[in-house]
């Protein structure tokens, strides 16, 4: 059984975090770029200058975009494989056959704990963004994060009479209490450049998420 664990999540981890790596290259990293030169000029600018981010001239990457990309790619790959090990031993917990369809299943349902529910106090914000302290949002992620889980949970296995009325409570708990505010709104970055990042961060997630979970499934079922 850990051996199957283990592949099923190494594999899947693996492939999505390349997969999510292409999509933020052409969709998330752009504007982080915009807005990393918005934060350094201090004045809003209608297009990029060239700096440490741009493109040789012919074309070809710099070193600092290989650098960028080589960590990128490294830390969701990593990321990828610790919530895959999540997903593939949530399979096993659960005593139920997963196949790509309740695989793709699992992996909405980590969509809406580890994106969505958090995404609802917390956005994904650009740099320069105006924000509370690093440490009070990690901890209300973490709090957002762990009651949609126990929610999700308890609805759809719990055996409890209340288990829906329970499982609401958890997850809108993190969200009664409310998130870490920062003192004052705003970023260095125009408002309908974050509110496109936003957006577009959390469709990457729900395309991680949908091809990790359906991959994750199909191996488990397979390496059973």
């Amino acid at each position: 059984m850990m051996r199957r664990v283990l592949l099923a999540a190494l594999a899947a981890g693996l492939a999505a975090g390349v997969l999510i790596t292409a999509l933020q290259a052409f969709t998330t990293t752009p504007l982080i770029l915009a807005a990393e030169v918005y934060e350094s000029a201090g004045e809003v600018h209608g297009h990029a200058h060239d700096g440490d981010h741009a493109h040789d001239g012919d074309g070809t990457l710099s070193g600092s975009d290989v650098d960028r990309l080589v960590s990128t790619l490294l830390a969701n790959v990593v990321t990828a494989v610790g919530f895959a090990l999540l997903l593939v031993a949530g399979f096993a917990l659960s005593g139920r056959h997963v196949d790509e369809r309740q695989g793709l299943l699992w992996g909405l349902a980590g969509f809406a704990v580890f994106a969505l529910a958090p995404a609802a106090g917390l956005p994904p914000e650009l740099p320069g963004t105006m924000a509370a302290e690093l440490a009070d949002r990690q901890a209300w992620w973490l709090f957002a994060a762990g009651g949609a889980a126990v929610g999700l949970w308890l609805i759809v296995f719990g055996r409890n009479r209340f288990r829906v009325p329970l499982g609401l409570a958890a997850a809108l708990l993190p969200h009664v209490v409310g998130a870490p505010a920062p003192e004052a709104m705003g970023g260095s970055a125009p408002p309908e450049l974050a509110a496109e990042f936003a957006a577009l961060a959390i469709a990457v997630q729900a395309v991680f998420w949908a091809t990790l979970g359906c991959i994750a499934g199909g191996l488990y079922r397979r390496l059973g």
